[in-house]
């Protein structure tokens, strides 16, 4: 699924390449990748006409605030709670869930046997959604109307792991007296928005943090070296384009490099960059974990 660091990369990418032009119609190939708020003939009415004026990213979400097409340079980038505002022109949501990408291409490429959703926009571009698993949805949000009433999820999202909210005191007071494991704590997105698998195990190896320690029993020293690893983690992450272990694309169809550089995830029974002992893998709530015995303690 992609996280944070992918999901910020392809916002970067729709900012650089997708501003400012107009829809000019579309084709919903699966009607469940659009939200029930709205039809999806509905939703390609309401968004034909309108042009993106800037992409931003909440947690896992991408939201793109909409415009009468006026032009111009994009308006400079608000802070999380702006989200949850009713905009005068209205909202596109996006959540590429387990599979999902955005593709920024010409409308003569191919299409792809997953494509869900396609957004024509002036000079003969093509905004595409494939989804091969068909869990990721869209959303259109009427003007004037709160965003977080049609996105729901957004009211269940903790603060940004880069923004002023995410304090060591608050990380501290929410693991306090938690009797449950770290690494299922740290994939609670109403603790952290947007961490998920990936970046929880590499947060935790980069702590030296088991990942099955109680939250409860870790100490001060632990939990400041966890809330810096996320900020350190997710920095790197989003500094390599995200990770591509399976099918993780950029808007111009670019893999994530992040996973060839990764201290432990998704390498087990490979030595540690470290000490050399062999990464273990472990289910923790469902979830594959991976660790170095050695080095988390």
């Amino acid at each position: 699924m992609p996280e944070l660091p992918e999901v910020e990369t392809v916002c970067r990418g729709l900012n650089h390449l997708t501003l400012d032009r107009k829809i000019l119609g579309g084709d919903v190939l699966l009607e469940s990748s659009i939200a029930r708020s709205i039809s999806a003939t509905d939703f390609l009415t309401k968004l034909k006409g309108k042009s993106i004026e800037r992409w931003y990213r909440r947690g896992k979400y991408l939201l793109a605030e909409l415009s009468q097409g006026r032009g111009g340079a994009p308006v400079p980038a608000l802070p999380a709670p702006a989200f949850f505002l009713p905009s005068q022109t209205g909202w596109l949501g996006v959540h590429l869930r387990m599979t999902g990408q955005l593709l920024w291409v010409n409308r003569s490429e191919p299409l792809p046997k997953h494509a869900r959703v396609r957004l024509f926009l002036e000079g003969n571009q093509e905004l595409r959604f494939v989804d091969q698993r068909t869990f990721g949805q869209m959303w259109y949000v009427p003007p004037e109307t709160e965003v977080s009433s049609i996105i729901t999820g957004l009211k269940l999202l903790g603060p940004e792991p880069f923004s002023d909210e995410f304090s060591i005191a608050y990380f501290a007071q929410k693991l306090h007296r938690r009797a449950r494991p770290i690494k299922t704590a740290l994939l609670d997105q109403s603790l952290v928005a947007g961490l998920g698998n990936i970046y929880a195990d590499e947060t935790l190896f980069v702590a030296g943090v088991l990942p099955t320690a109680l939250c409860a029993d870790l100490t001060a020293v632990q939990i400041e070296r966890l809330h810096s690893a996320i900020v350190q983690v997710l920095d790197k992450a989003i500094d390599s384009g995200g990770t591509t272990f399976s099918n993780f694309l950029s808007v111009q169809g670019v893999n994530g490099n992040y996973g060839g550089v990764a201290w432990v995830y998704n390498r087990k029974g490979q030595p540690c960059r470290t000490c050399g002992t062999p990464i273990e893998r472990i289910k923790l709530a469902g979830r594959s974990t991976h660790y170095c015995p050695v080095c988390q303690i």
